[in-house]
């Protein structure tokens, strides 16, 4: 191989290695190419350069940093030192002036102790009671004063006295103050309350519940009955003097338990479908009663005035109906005289089923609510056994109130014999005077008319 081939050769590789120089043209000669090299070299020599100084920069700040970070250590570490050793001093000094103080305080933290045992006392019933409602700051005091580990001031002990004779004072007190109350729909409204000491309160004729968690009164849900509330409302409205008012010794409990008692209406809802029958049978009775003793009331004012004018009947009364049956020849009476009896006793059978009619279903209305009574205490029974067994508990108020729930029929059907009773009785009655009436005037007049007869 020549010297000019191997030249050329070497000259293909050099570019090949490193490739044309960005900006510039190939080389065209060797001097060139040399050129080329040595610019390459040169700035690879200064990108090297740059990236020892980088790298050595880097390397002096972590070392600087470790170095800060040791010197943070080391004082960190004697810092924690001296406050171990400042806490230990501390724990010392403070079991020392615990025992100076307890030392000291000789018969003192029997006292507090007991303050704090009554304050923890008196916290259950600042908490439940009516007057809170009118003070409410009073109810965090004695909460915190009876949980409260330290040793109570001067003015806690003043203060607590304070709310002590505050409490005793307001229970003899009926006073109005203006207080934020939930009506039944749950929203707040400002109202005048009256309350009488710690046991009731009542607005508006409606009587408050307590609610501790919000620190406000509450209109009850369900409020007691007539009686209650218009006493309530006499309490409201009077100003000086003596009135009649709701006193709850309980602070509320007897009267909540006592507004919960069913009504007329809701203890008819518990007979089910047999106390509706029940009630059905007593007012078709009633009805028919009331019915039959305004005809009776009516017929008896006829015959009385019938009685004083008995020689012209009339016929809109039973007696003078009967009496018009004596219209005839008088001479004809004594030979006809057992035609003209079976005539008056006809006349007076015509009348007797107006007189005694609804009787009869009055008489099995009366034996029938007892026994419809029976039927719905039985099924009622039934039903609250088959409640324990499926609840498989023997809780007394689950029996006590299934046992209430199936008396109702009892007590209904007992409601509407009884009344019935004694109006089928008062009918009967009056029914039986008007036919004594009848059968004592057409007896008499037929007696009278036959001895004229034989007389003429």
């Amino acid at each position: 191989m020549s010297c000019r081939t191997l030249f050329a050769t070497a000259f293909a590789v050099v570019a090949m290695t490193f490739g044309p120089i960005a900006g510039a043209a190939g080389p065209t000669n060797l001097d060139e190419l040399l050129e080329q090299t040595k610019t390459v070299h040169e700035r690879e020599d200064q990108a090297n350069a740059e990236r020892e100084a980088r790298f050595q920069a880097e390397h002096d700040k972590q070392a600087s940093m470790m170095a800060e970070a040791k010197a943070e250590l080391e004082a960190q570490k004697k810092r924690g030192a001296d406050l171990s050793a400042t806490f230990d001093a501390n724990e010392k000094k403070i079991a020392e002036l615990q025992q100076q103080l307890q030392s000291r305080s000789g018969n003192l933290g029997e006292m507090f102790g007991v303050v704090r045992q009554v304050s923890n006392d008196f916290s259950s019933v600042v908490r439940s009671s009516i007057v809170s409602a009118q003070f409410p700051d009073r109810e965090d005091f004695v909460t915190n004063l009876s949980q409260s580990k330290a040793l109570p001031s001067v003015q806690d002990l003043e203060r607590f006295w304070y709310e002590l004779q505050r409490e005793m004072t307001e229970s003899g007190k009926v006073v109005r103050f203006k207080s934020k109350i939930v009506t039944a729909g749950g929203s707040p409204s400002d109202a005048e309350v009256v309350r009488v000491g710690p046991f009731s309160a009542s607005t508006g004729g409606k009587y408050l519940a307590y609610l501790p968690g919000q620190k406000t009164l509450q209109i009850m849900a369900r409020q007691p009955g007539e009686d209650f509330r218009k006493a309530a409302s006499n309490l409201e409205a009077a100003h000086s003097g003596y009135v009649k008012a709701v006193i709850d010794p309980t602070r509320g409990v007897m009267l909540t338990i006592y507004s919960l008692r069913p009504n007329l209406g809701e203890r008819i809802e518990r007979g089910h479908a047999v106390g509706y029958i029940i009630l059905t049978v007593g007012i078709i009775g009633a009805a028919l009663a009331v019915f039959q003793f305004v005809y009776l009331f009516l017929v008896r004012g006829r015959v009385k005035s019938q009685l004083r004018n008995i020689d012209a009947p009339k016929a809109d009364n039973p007696l003078g109906r009967v009496l018009a049956t004596f219209q005839g020849d008088a001479k004809r009476l004594e030979e006809d005289a057992e035609i003209v009896e079976l005539r008056i006793s006809e006349a007076v059978l015509k009348e007797v089923p107006k007189l005694e009619r609804f009787q009869s279903f009055l008489r099995l209305a009366v034996a029938a609510g007892p026994l419809l009574g029976l039927i719905g205490t039985v099924v009622g029974m039934i039903i609250t056994f088959q409640s324990i067994t499926e609840s498989g508990s023997s809780d007394p108020k689950l029996m006590a109130a299934g046992i209430s729930q199936a008396m109702i029929a009892t007590v209904l059907g007992l409601g509407i014999a009884i009344p019935l009773l004694f109006a089928n009785a008062w009918l009967t009655s009056m029914s039986r005077a008007i036919m004594q009436i009848l059968d004592e005037q057409s007896t008499g007049l037929l007696a009278g008319r036959l001895e004229g007869a034989r007389h003429a």
